[in-house]
């Protein structure tokens, strides 16, 4: 073998160090939604929103319908129901006004998971499962790895 030929066993992969990163967001979403209405009647300043036609980005196609979302003030680095708790804990009061919108408008809880390590899990506290039960909508998670 000449010097300049490694065997693969010669290769040391540098490890990056492995993280989790969560998040849970309320997102409402339609035509026709009064966006002040909603942050008005539930106290909460949207993390995100806008209107039917207005343009994501000059190069971009305009949005398509009108959205409010607030995502949980929680770091991204604690775990899942963390997450879903403080969430819970802001709409809670909320909640006959949240499922009325569900006529109206398409309202779900967008949780997301990102890691770096294919072989790793979490799990979800059982008391942050009232929040979906009581909206009656499903719990899911979007899962990315990177």
């Amino acid at each position: 073998m000449s010097k300049s030929t490694k065997k693969k066993a010669d290769v040391v992969y540098k490890e990056e160090p492995v993280f989790f990163k969560f998040s849970s967001t309320l997102r409402i979403h339609g035509d026709g939604m009064d966006i002040d209405e909603i942050s008005k009647t539930l106290g909460l300043t949207p993390t995100h929103s806008h209107r039917k036609g207005e343009l994501r980005a000059p190069s971009q196609k305009p949005w398509r319908d009108d959205s409010w979302h607030y995502t949980a003030p929680v770091d991204r680095e604690r775990p899942l129901h963390e997450h879903i708790m403080a969430l819970w804990d802001a709409v809670r009061p909320h909640i006959p006004y949240l499922r009325g919108l569900k006529s109206k408008f398409h309202v779900d809880v967008f949780n997301g998971y990102r890691s770096n390590s294919s072989t790793a899990g979490f799990e979800v506290d059982h008391r942050c499962l009232g929040l979906f039960a009581e909206l009656e909508i499903p719990f899911g998670v979007s899962v990315i790895i990177s």
